[in-house]
């Protein structure tokens, strides 16, 4: 029997995502896949899936979905409060989501993302091996709205047993992020590189899975040459004539033409997938990446 998800309400933005489309920059094509890659790896442990199987990314909540079929679910990520026909539920664990029962999603608490995976996967046509939503190049299934079916695989395996994954929750106030000098850090006088360091940046309101606009020191250029397009990758800190940074997530252009003062070590990418418009970033220098189970590769 065929099982499916009807969507009542979207919320703000929810996307289907998997792990995303590795390799194919040379022809033009992002990685996109979830900015919060462990989240998604970790939710769909829950419900026995494979790693990279594809489940909704929901942004600051708010989704509202029919289930179709007897379904088990997780909620990880931003930690909504999660209600199955009202009755509260509360995430990182597996919850059983009836036949005709709907399933509503509140504001999360902290954090920015979060990832509901249904046991055997999200279904659906790939492209380019992926079922992932690219929001910049319209690239897989367009964002959820209010009366799609989102089709759920059939499970090929049981459900692991774990009532709950005790991990850490995004954090509520200022984050620090660790960078490492990036190519084009020598374009930039010594105060704008002492500057990116020492005071924080606002989190605008201009920000989605492109990117996040930052707002704090100016980062004034020792060299005003014109720049060929360079390669970009998720975590890279470009930086416009404005002087305000923009630090580039999961749909991330594949080419940029402002220099890229520094990017975000691959371990922290999750912390920054995470922050809410309104939080504040402070950076921190290190001398080299260290990387981590999960991390993206672009």
């Amino acid at each position: 029997m065929t099982s499916w998800l009807e969507v009542v309400a979207p919320g703000a933005l929810a996307t289907v995502q998997d792990l995303g489309r590795s390799g194919l920059g040379a022809l033009g094509v992002g990685h996109s896949g979830a900015a919060d890659a462990p989240a998604l790896r970790l939710a769909n442990r829950l419900v026995g899936n494979r790693e990279g199987a594809a489940a909704l990314e929901v942004t600051f909540g708010g989704l509202e979905v029919v289930a179709h079929g007897d379904l088990t679910v997780a909620l990880t990520g931003a930690p909504c409060p999660m209600t199955v026909d009202g009755r509260a539920h509360w995430a990182f664990g597996a919850v059983r989501v009836p036949d005709g029962a709907h399933l509503r999603l509140g504001t999360p608490v902290t954090g920015l993302r979060s990832y509901l995976a249904v046991h055997g996967g999200i279904g659906g046509p790939e492209q380019l091996g992926s079922r992932s939503t690219d929001t910049l190049a319209a690239l897989g299934p367009t964002p959820l709205a209010a009366g799609d079916r989102v089709l759920v695989r059939a499970s090929t395996g049981p459900l692991p047993g774990v009532d709950l994954a005790p991990v850490a929750v995004p954090a509520a106030g200022d984050v620090r992020i660790r960078i490492v000098d990036g190519p084009r850090a020598d374009w930039f006088t010594d105060k704008a590189l002492a500057a990116l360091v020492s005071q924080p940046y606002d989190v605008t309101a201009d920000s989605n899975r492109v990117g996040m606009r930052l707002a704090g020191p100016e980062l004034v250029r020792r060299r005003d040459d014109e720049l060929p397009p360079e390669g970009m990758v998720c975590g890279a800190l470009q930086v416009p004539p404005s002087g305000q940074p923009t630090l580039f997530l999961a749909d991330h252009p594949v080419t940029g033409g402002y220099p890229v003062v520094a990017v975000v070590v691959g371990a922290d990418l999750p912390v920054a997938a995470q922050v809410r418009p309104g939080q504040r970033i402070t950076f921190v220098r290190v001398p080299t990446a260290h990387p981590a189970p999960g991390a993206r590769d672009d």
